[in-house]
C-alpha cells in the first residue's frame, strides 16, 4: 500500500490502513520515543499515544511533508512532553534494549572481554553517556538523538523540528561541545 493510499484509507477510517501504518512505523517511532526518554516501557506508551493521534489527526495532515516526518515531529514532540511533565521523576539509564546497531558498534569497537568488571565499566559508561545527552538542552538533546540514534539526516531533523537546516547544524555541533566539555572532565578523572 503506497504512503497516498495509506493516508487516503486512514481519513476514511480504514482500520486495515491503520494496521499497516503501525507497522511500516512503529519501531522508527518507538526508537524515537525512546531516544528521548531512554525507558523501553515509556517509549512504547508513546509510540501508542502518537499512533492514536496519528489516526485522530488524520484528516489535519496537509501532505506539505511526507507522513514519516509527520509522524516523527508527533513522537518528538509527545516524548518531550513527556520528559516535561515527569522533569521530577529520576531515570537509570541502561542501553540494554537501545538501538541494536548502536549496542554493536559499540560492542565492537571496545571488544571487552565478558567479565563482570568489563560489564560492569560498560554499564557505567552507558549511565555516565546518557546522563550527558539527557542535561543537553532540549533542542540540542532532540537534534543529537534523532541524528546519532535514529541516523536522520539534517534536512530531515530540520523538517521534524521545524527548523532550518543551519540551525540544526548548529544545534548538532552545539551539543557535541557540550557533551565533549562533559565527558572530557570525566575521561581525564577515569570516572570508570
Amino acid at each position: 500500500m503506497s504512503e497516498t493510499e495509506i493516508i487516503k484509507r486512514l481519513q476514511q477510517g480504514d482500520e486495515q490502513a491503520f494496521r499497516q501504518l503501525v507497522e511500516n512505523y512503529q519501531k522508527q517511532v518507538v526508537n524515537t520515543c525512546y531516544g528521548l526518554v531512554h525507558s523501553t516501557e515509556d517509549a512504547e506508551d508513546i509510540a501508542q499515544d502518537v499512533f492514536i493521534e496519528v489516526f485522530r489527526s488524520i484528516h489535519n495532515f496537509r501532505a506539505d511533508a511526507k507522513l514519516s516526518t509527520w509522524i516523527y515531529r508527533i513522537s518528538v514532540n509527545r516524548s518531550l512532553n513527556f520528559i516535561r511533565d515527569n522533569k521530577r521523576r529520576k531515570w537509570s539509564f541502561l542501553f540494554d534494549d537501545a538501538a541494536p546497531a548502536k549496542k554493536q558498534q559499540m560492542n565492537n569497537a571496545t571488544q571487552l572481554q565478558e567479565t563482570p568488571a568489563a560489564e560492569l565499566e560498560a554499564s557505567e559508561r552507558a549511565n555516565i553517556l546518557n546522563q550527558a545527552i539527557e542535561a543537553l538542552p532540549k533542542n540540542q538533546k532532540t537534534a543529537f538523538t534523532l541524528n546519532k540514534y535514529e541516523d536522520l539526516s539534517y534536512k530531515e531533523i530540520a523538517e521534524i523540528m521545524e527548523l532550518s537546516v543551519s540551525s540544526v547544524e548548529s544545534l548538532i555541533h552545539r551539543a557535541k561541545l557540550n557533551l565533549q566539555k562533559k565527558l572530557y572532565h570525566c575521561y581525564k578523572k577515569k570516572c570508570f
